[in-house]
């Protein structure tokens, strides 16, 4: 099993998966064997509860205060637009890293 969960949410699920796969191979380069996956802002409810970590996508940003006072305990955050604009895995995964105390 995994050690550590990570989820992203943005509008439709689409464009983030490129960075979940990055975010795969950094996060395995990194020797971290975590479940990263991306949903649609509209499944948080599902999927948010047992993350480690919840990072939004720019789109869905204006959620960001909503979630953080819904999930108190835990870690929510934006990505950064440049990190997310370049698709950058191995910057998200250092972020997710930093927020888990991992």
């Amino acid at each position: 099993m995994a050690d550590k969960k990570i989820v992203l949410f943005c509008a439709a699920g689409m464009s983030t998966s490129l960075l979940v796969n990055k975010m795969k191979q950094a996060a395995a380069k990194a020797g971290k064997d975590y479940d990263i996956a991306a949903y649609s802002l509209n499944e948080e409810e599902k999927h948010a509860p047992d993350a480690d970590v919840v990072l939004l996508g720019p789109q869905v940003r204006y959620a960001l205060a909503k979630l953080q006072a819904k999930y108190p305990g835990k870690p929510v955050e934006g990505i950064d637009m440049r990190m997310y604009g370049m698709m950058d895995g191995e910057g998200v995964i250092g972020y997710a890293r930093k927020l888990m105390n991992d």
